[in-house]
């Protein structure tokens, strides 16, 4: 019988699921066995799994699972080293030249475990079959505008913290935004046609925040793009890859130029194809933004696990778009899957 082990997630500030209780019913009806760990922070209470027919285990208790159990988490397990010898299902963040990535893969290479990383989860004509993406374009494009009214009155974002619902988060930004007292900034969207730029899209139009959609038509040039630094606020959401071109470059922050916030929702600081490189560190939500420039001022916005602001709703998108594949986790070596795992032992051999 398959066996899918759905973890706790180890990472602060992470309360995301990718499988909801109601779609546990429905892979248990399919005859596949599931686990969930209890977790302190799961937006999702751990009942609701429970009534499903899920075996409940104990926070973290993963490494002891069964040796043929497939672990479902999203964000990165502890960097301790060890081997990983089972079959995972997350976001590995390995395949774009990430250097943290490299060491993602030797545990596996010394575990003979096997990576489904998300991201790369693709049907027959290579688009992915799930993605955060709108959720996070939404919650980068919030954040990115609580960075610029902070400047409004000198100073730096403050921390940010989970919302219960969309209708709360906008009623906070819209506060602050009314708090500066200044006239609404102008932002680009940058990937605008893709889940992510239509999230940050919708966010800015809910603020009334002029919006420039600009996507592969008008990079296509391979730039540079000084457009971009006519707006007040630059929302890159694109997928980073070879040839991705570098939309704001070094030599942009002493040069004139009305942008102040960059929200890097892409968010590859580490990979060799990152196309905002005047930063090299993602943000937390301790600290929202990192500030590269002083005068006049340029904070940057890279929080990477953005969708977690809004747990619940982002959670049961996710998981609605990922069930149809979780059901057919009874054929790992085909569909979905089976490209997966293709792609994983196609990076492998690069080690």
């Amino acid at each position: 019988m398959t066996h899918l082990w759905v973890r706790a997630e180890q990472r602060p500030n992470e309360e995301r699921v990718g499988l909801t209780p109601e779609g546990a019913a429905q892979l248990i009806a399919k005859g596949i066995h599931v686990t969930v760990e209890e977790s302190q922070n799961r937006a999702i209470p751990i009942d609701g799994y429970r009534a499903a027919g899920c075996e409940i285990a104990p926070e973290n208790a993963w490494p002891s699972a069964p040796q043929d159990a497939i672990i479902f988490g999203l964000k990165e397990l502890p960097e301790d080293g060890t081997p990983l010898p089972h079959r995972h299902i997350m976001f590995g963040h390995a395949f774009k030249g990430q250097h943290a990535g490299r060491r993602l893969l030797q545990r596996f290479q010394a575990g003979g475990g096997t990576l489904y990383d998300l991201e790369y989860l693709v049907d027959v004509t290579g688009r992915r079959v799930a993605a955060f993406g709108y959720w996070a374009g939404y919650a980068g494009a919030a954040v990115s505008l609580m960075a610029w009214a902070a400047q409004q009155g000198g100073g730096l974002c403050p921390p940010v913290d989970t919302y219960p619902g969309r209708d709360a988060l906008l009623a906070d930004l819209g506060a602050r935004l009314e708090a500066s007292g200044a006239t609404r900034p102008r932002a680009i969207v940058i990937g605008a046609l893709g889940r992510v730029g239509t999230g940050a899209a919708d966010l800015c139009e809910a603020m009334d925040v002029p919006v420039t959609r600009w996507d592969m038509a008008e990079t296509a040039s391979g730039g540079p793009f000084p457009e971009i630094l006519t707006h007040d606020i630059f929302l890159n959401c694109i997928f980073a890859r070879p040839g991705t071109p570098v939309f704001v470059h070094k030599s942009a922050l002493a040069a004139p130029r009305h942008l102040t916030v960059i929200g890097d929702v892409a968010c590859d600081p580490d990979s060799d194809y990152n196309p905002v490189p005047v930063y090299d560190a993602a943000t937390t939500w301790a600290a929202p933004v990192l500030r590269v420039h002083d005068v006049p001022p340029l904070d940057v916005m890279a929080i990477d696990n953005l969708p977690s602001l809004l747990p619940v709703e982002s959670s049961q998108d996710y998981a609605g778009q990922l069930l149809t594949s979780l059901l057919t986790l009874d054929t790992p070596d085909q569909g979905v899957w089976g490209r997966a795992a293709e792609t994983f032992h196609t990076h492998m051999k690069a080690l």
